[in-house]
């Protein structure tokens, strides 16, 4: 069993408040974000940016490993997810995770885009999200 965790201070209210997000490892150190970097354009970060990193780093991970079990080399992955966040009554729901990836190695482009698809399906933030997650991949 593997537990990691991230940390999150808020200071105000939802619009004119402020926060900060850090990771355990430290790679991320009381990163700046707040309704304006959610909902606008100010520099910093937003949990929906924080989960895609999350998604694209998983799923490459995952696919990864299944395309060196597949005996399948030279492996270069470049991975996107694009998470989307709909208003639902008063609230908000993540509704969507769209993966965008570019993945190439030494082996049979159909074999990989079917593994990408299991990777899609089976990496672990996939299972995570309660949303519907979908992927456009370019094999090279």
């Amino acid at each position: 069993m593997v537990t990691r965790s991230g940390s999150a201070e808020w200071q105000g209210g939802l619009k004119d408040g402020k926060g900060t997000v850090s990771t355990q490892s430290g790679a991320l150190k009381d990163l700046s974000y707040g309704f304006n970097t959610r909902f606008g354009d100010t520099p910093g970060t937003n949990p929906e940016e924080l989960i895609g990193a999350a998604h694209a780093a998983c799923f490459s991970m995952a696919l990864s490993k299944m395309l060196g079990e597949a005996g399948i080399g030279d492996i270069d992955i470049k991975t996107t997810s694009k998470i989307t966040l709909e208003q639902d009554g008063e609230g908000f729901t993540v509704t969507k995770a769209y993966l965008v990836t570019q993945i190439s190695g030494d082996g049979d482009k159909a074999r990989i885009e079917d593994l990408a698809q299991q990777a899609k399906a089976g990496c672990p933030i996939s299972k995570l999200l309660n949303a519907e997650v979908t992927m456009d991949a370019t094999v090279a």
